[in-house]
């Protein structure tokens, strides 16, 4: 999955997380189904984002609230995607 800078979905994650792979992936094809990007953000990369989410990671969140940590819970994304709607 390619990360879109301004996308919708920002999942935090580690580079080295099992748990972060398995949400990305499951993640890519509900993104694409609706025209949304996905962008992956390290947080070893932020101390900020390391002190927040630290072991919390995988956290996903759509249009900056958070739905899910560790793994994907595609009822709240669908619902969460369903509210963005007109």
């Amino acid at each position: 999955m390619t990360s879109v800078s301004g996308a919708p979905f920002v999942l935090y994650g580690r580079a080295w997380c099992h748990l972060c792979g398995d949400m990305r992936a499951e993640l890519e094809p509900i993104a694409a189904r609706h025209g949304l990007g996905v962008e992956w953000i390290d947080i070893d990369e932020d101390p900020l984002l390391e002190a927040r989410y630290d072991e919390r990671v995988p956290v996903l969140t759509l249009d900056g609230v958070e739905l899910c940590q560790y793994r994907l819970d595609a009822r709240a994304v669908h619902a969460a995607l369903g509210a963005r709607r007109p």
